[in-house]
């Protein structure tokens, strides 16, 4: 009987003991549905973690600290704001769009808002930036749809008085961003500090030219706040600062078809690089203002300087027509120096073909016009004045990460 027990219950050890390791070996099944949460949460973190460091660097440029951020403003559901900027399909304005969606996605997140209740915001801008009538008509269009708020980067500092008033009227505050003008009402003004950036550029070009050397004006426009600045105190601080580095001429771009049509047909230039005949063409074979490029203009402006030692442009555009000029009529020992950072602007700095360049902070830019409009229109206190920052870059510090985390 003990010996019967006893083989029974060796026999029920052997049995539990199988049963544990059997148990212990096998995997565990998990309750259905919940696989992945701790992944997809983690994934997710990563995602936006990477988003933010990209553009948080630009927001951190922008001064007030205010303007950095989209809490605290109580829009209602559906509130539409509206951006205005020079153009579309630039690398600088593209970014200037993608601060502004990013400002109404962060809007929306922080109001709780999905779906018909968003903050919407929408960019517009002319086919060129030298259409001054179609900004007009856009901002026309855009009023018409009664926005809460309007961030425009005014094109031509008096040509939109009129729709000014308009909108006062009907109650739409204006902020101004990039450009913008001596209007009385605008609620807000969100740019690089073009005065401080000039007089840093001319401190840069007498350095890279030095005494004796002259030095020609590229200004991208006569009619904006921000080319007028840029040009007329770059050249103020060469002339009290540097006077040994003189501004041989200033150039607009706008004014340039004229003055080089006119003086092809007096005779005084030739567009092929030739002698002038200095008599006046026939009126039929006039040459029409429209017909003049923007390469025979900078041709132009290098052609009446051929001693010019530092070029100086006030946008990108401009900067890459003057490295393109040089190159086309093999003029060496020139330094340009300018504004903005695109891919063309970027690689020319790095071969050497450009000594310095202002860089904007465009995503900054459309960010902080958005929260500055949607404070207006909540008649919430603003700044006069919103500093979105900018960095002096060479080919020394182009990939450094500080310059790297502005680029665009």
């Amino acid at each position: 009987m003990k010996m019967r027990k006893s083989i029974f219950g060796v026999m029920l050890c052997l049995v539990l003991a199988l049963s544990a390791c059997s148990s212990k070996d096998e995997p565990k099944e998990e309750p259905q549905g919940t696989e992945n949460i701790g992944q997809t949460d983690s994934a997710e973190d990563e995602e936006k973690e990477q988003k933010e460091k990209k553009y948080q660097a630009k927001l951190d440029a922008v001064s007030p600290s205010a303007y950095r951020e989209a809490n605290g403003l109580a829009l209602e559901e559906g509130a539409y704001i509206s951006v205005i900027g020079k153009t579309n399909g630039t690398a600088f304005w593209d970014e200037v769009k993608k601060g502004a969606e990013q400002a109404a996605e962060d809007l929306n997140e922080a109001l709780g808002y999905e779906g018909s209740a968003k903050v919407k915001v929408t960019y517009n801008g002319p086919s060129e930036a030298e259409n001054i009538d179609e900004q007009v008509n856009i901002l026309d269009e855009e009023l018409a749809r009664y926005p809460v708020a309007v961030a425009i980067a005014i094109a031509d500092a008096k040509a939109c008085e009129v729709q000014f008033d308009l909108a006062a009227e009907n109650n739409i505050p204006v902020v101004a961003f990039d450009s913008g003008s001596d209007y009385k009402g605008l609620m807000a003004m969100v740019s690089t500090d073009n005065e401080k950036s000039a007089k840093e550029a001319a401190q840069h070009m007498a350095e890279a030219v030095g005494a004796g050397g002259e030095v020609v004006v590229l200004s991208h426009d006569s009619k904006s706040k921000t080319a007028s600045v840029r040009e007329q105190v770059f050249a103020g601080t060469m002339k009290s600062e540097y006077p040994d580095t003189p501004v041989a001429g200033i150039y607009r771009q706008d004014e340039m078809r004229k003055i080089i049509s006119d003086e092809v047909n007096k005779g005084a230039y030739r567009l092929d690089g030739g002698e002038p005949s200095e008599t006046e063409l026939p009126e039929e074979e006039w040459i029409k203002e429209e017909e003049i490029t923007k390469e025979q203009i900078i041709d132009y402006i290098l052609k009446k300087h051929p001693a010019v030692k530092g070029c100086y442009a006030t946008n990108g555009e401009s900067v890459v027509s003057v490295v393109d000029g040089l190159e086309r009529l093999n003029m060496e020992g020139v330094s340009v120096i300018g504004y903005d950072a695109d891919a063309d602007e970027i690689e020319a700095l790095k071969a050497g073909k450009i000594a310095g360049t202002v860089v904007q902070n465009p995503f900054g830019m459309g960010y902080a016009s958005v929260i500055a409009a949607s404070r207006a229109s909540l008649s919430m206190a603003n700044e006069a004045y919103i500093d979105t920052g900018y960095l002096w870059v060479t080919k020394d510090n182009v990939d450094s990460k500080q310059v790297k985390q502005m680029l665009y």
